[in-house]
């Protein structure tokens, strides 16, 4: 071989590499880091519901009072441990729900920072079990209340379960994410097991009685006019199909659960119809989680910050490309702190931005002036509340537009 194929030969390999490294579409995706993104993301919404108003009220209507609903019905060493986590909430909201959330938005963001993956996904697993136990009452398993229909064995039960699976590992994502990290045996067996144990939960105790699933929605008050609807349809049918409509939570489980096993084309399908059963679940007998109208103060929370997050994603796609989607100061300043962008140049950009805020809000403030009991010391700018609270009573749909 001449010293002329050897050069060629040498640039030929540089070019591919820096070919990859300028693009990084040429990389095959990390599907386990998008998943524990994902996982980073669920704990910063969770942190975020954790600052609801009514978590730092005392009483049966706060946080210590939903905290005492879910420790009923346990053994007494299960309620005691509940009903002591309530008592320290109910004299000290503002420090218990404070460090709550603190804790979460630590997990959240230790997820999202590589450097900080493996001590947040352990504080994960660590914090998950605690909440499942002071929080949700071990799920409601002790009391036979725990049927899926109504999220049992409790949703934060699986996110120590996900921090476990998409702990970081090297590896192929096939044949499916789980095993890069446990093994394709284990994966295929824990899932079996979780799929399971929601097809027995349907089964017990309350899981298929008629009565307590139709009392299970028709709990649910005050929501728009299209999902009440959906409501009083699904109680409706508890009521006269309730065992029936268990059975077949049941068998789906089944099959989910044998799907893991099945070849590749069968699997699929069963991990469809795993989906679409809980999707129907979350939207027909759980309501998305929270109330969407009125007094949900949940639902003023997320419907906002999904507004704020919609824009920011229309920015980003729309003046990306243009100028980087310069939006505020901690975008311009996470491009100066990864050299991407001169400081002086930083500082122009934040300037910018200061003046456009000032401007944003006079604007604002405009605004809210001609609305009768409006008051800029009570309300603030920025601050206008939801639902009943709201001097325009905002609703779901307002908070969108």
């Amino acid at each position: 071989m001449s010293m002329t194929d050897v050069t060629e030969r040498s640039s030929l390999a540089l070019e591919t590499e820096s070919q990859v490294a300028i693009n990084p579409a040429a990389e095959p995706r990390d599907f386990q880091r998008t998943f524990q993104l994902i996982l980073a993301t669920v704990w910063l919404l969770d942190a975020v519901l954790q600052l609801q108003p009514f978590m730092f009220t005392r009483g049966s209507n706060g946080f210590s009072g939903m905290l005492n609903k879910m420790a009923a019905g346990n053994p007494g060493w299960v309620e005691h441990s509940i009903t002591w986590n309530a008592s320290n909430v109910n004299h000290y909201p503002v420090l218990t729900n404070s460090t709550f959330a603190l804790v979460q938005f630590l997990i959240g963001f230790g997820i999202a920072w590589k450097r900080t993956l493996k001590p947040a996904l352990a504080l994960s697993i660590v914090w998950a079990l605690c909440v499942w136990w002071f929080g949700e009452g071990v799920g409601n398993i002790l009391h036979g209340g725990a049927t899926p229909f109504s999220g049992g064995p409790g949703a934060v039960l699986f996110y120590a379960l996900l921090a476990v699976l998409l702990w970081p590992s090297e590896g192929s994502d096939s044949p499916f994410i789980a095993a890069r990290t446990v093994g394709v045996t284990a994966a295929r067996a824990v899932w079996a097991v979780v799929w399971g144990l929601l097809a027995v939960l349907a089964l017990v105790g309350s899981g298929r009685s008629p009565q307590a699933l139709h009392d299970l929605v028709a709990a649910y008050t005050g929501q728009p006019g299209w999902l009440a609807r959906i409501d009083r349809a699904t109680a409706s049918m508890f009521l006269h199909h309730g065992t029936t409509a268990a059975i077949l939570l049941t068998v789906v489980c089944v099959v989910v659960a044998v799907g893991a096993y099945l070849p590749p084309q069968i699997n699929r399908f069963t991990l469809v119809l795993g989906i679409v059963t809980y999707v129907f679940i979350w939207v027909a007998t759980e309501n998305f989680g929270f109330k969407l109208f009125g007094t949900s103060t949940a639902a003023g929370v997320v419907t906002t910050a999904l507004a704020f997050g919609l824009v920011l994603m229309a920015l980003a796609y729309a003046i990306g490309p243009i100028s980087g989607a310069h939006v505020n100061p901690a975008v311009t300043l996470g491009f100066v702190a990864a050299g991407r962008m001169k400081a002086t140049e930083g500082v122009g950009y934040v300037i910018a931005q200061v003046v456009g805020a000032i401007a944003g809000a006079a604007v604002l403030w405009s605004v809210f002036a001609s609305v009768p009991h409006y008051s800029r010391k009570v309300q603030v700018l920025g601050t206008d509340g939801y639902g009943a609270n709201s001097i325009v009573h905002l609703n779901q749909s307002g908070a969108f537009v």
